[in-house]
């Protein structure tokens, strides 16, 4: 056995009910007194709620989808004007996104308070986008200094977006196993990542507001998120980065529907991330372990449900190939497979 890992700095708080003594005890440690708050507008309560104990300069409520630059840049512009010295991100992945957007110039950190499973809060990827065209990147200084578990924030999703969310959560572990720094590690913090998805998220469906399920789940997005933010993005996320930024698809959704046709596009060619995944699945093969847990849930199955032209195919398929020159992916990459694969994930074809 020989492998390069390596485990990003962070700190990690995992308390139900405690998400504002944490936060509290966060901004302490960091010895902040002037804190920018980023929420959504949906979020505004909540954020407000949670943030009583400390000394907050700005409650900044425009956190959208995709972090449109426009956004970006009207977020650091509010932070250097409040003088702010550290970011909170209250919310989903749009909340830690744009928080990340600022920190990428500004040198703010960052604590992160998801509500969501999407697991950016874990990762120094940072994504903007401008037109029809999203951008990512990695840099150190979008990483969170530290992440507020709380899954009783959790309880208040929807459960389609949930379900969604979770998937999303399992994309995460599915693509750590075959990205380009794939190693045991992340292989064993992503294969343990889907054994608590895969028992957390059916528990959202028969027990809504228990938080059982929900802590169960938020664990699973962590790990999953740990596994992904070291072991980087694979095809699958290369491929819903592109058909967010072109047509502004739901992010979570996107990943529920494009991740069965990625995995069964691939499984033949990865043998051992194949039987990993089984396992871990515990089911014969992945993909029945994978289609098993869709049918389950309820998941989403089909792009064109969510704004995916027929005739966005073929451009999607080359701008997916031209980001994923530089991957080495298990299986060969070509204009014709992803348009075959995208075709069949916009029908939410049955593998």
């Amino acid at each position: 056995m020989r492998f390069l890992h390596e485990t990003l700095p962070q700190r990690i708080r995992f308390a139900s009910a405690e998400a504002a003594a944490s936060l509290a005890s966060e901004i302490q440690v960091l010895g902040s007194e002037r804190v920018m708050v980023i929420a959504s507008e949906s979020g505004g309560r909540l954020a407000q709620r949670i943030t009583a104990d400390i000394p907050v300069a700005l409650q900044h409520h425009e956190a959208v989808t995709h972090v449109p630059v426009a956004v970006a840049e009207r977020a650091r512009a509010a932070a250097t004007t409040c003088r702010a010295d550290v970011l909170v991100s209250i919310g989903g992945g749009s909340a830690t996104g744009l928080a990340k957007a600022v920190a990428l110039t500004t040198g703010l950190p960052i604590v992160a308070v998801p509500t969501t499973y999407a697991g950016s809060e874990v990762t120094d990827v940072w994504g903007m986008t401008e037109g029809t065209t999203k951008t990512t990147g990695r840099d150190p200084r979008v990483l969170p200094k530290a992440v507020v578990y709380d899954a009783s924030l959790t309880q208040s999703l929807p459960i389609a977006t949930s379900i969604a969310s979770g998937l999303n959560a399992v994309a995460h572990c599915v693509d750590s196993l075959w990205a380009p720094r794939a190693d045991p590690v992340n292989a064993a913090l992503a294969t343990e990542g889907i054994r608590a998805l895969r028992v957390g998220l059916p528990q959202l469906i028969s027990s809504p507001t228990a938080i059982e399920g929900r802590e169960r789940t938020l664990f699973g997005a962590y790990l999953a998120a740990a596994a992904f933010a070291s072991a980087g993005s694979g095809l699958h996320h290369k491929i819903c980065h592109v058909l967010g930024g072109m047509f502004d698809l739901p992010h979570a959704q996107t990943h529920a529907a494009v991740l069965p046709h990625v995995l069964a596009f691939n499984a033949a060619h990865a043998p051992e991330a194949e039987r990993r995944l089984a396992a871990a699945f515990d089911a014969p093969d992945a993909i029945s372990g994978l289609r098993a847990l869709h049918e389950r849930l309820h998941a989403p199955t089909a792009l064109r449900d969510y704004g995916m032209p027929e005739s966005g195919i073929v451009p999607a398929a080359r701008a997916v190939v031209a980001a994923a020159l530089t991957l080495a992916n298990p299986a060969p990459v070509s204009t014709d497979a992803i348009s075959h694969l995208l075709r069949r994930a916009r029908e939410g074809a049955e593998l």
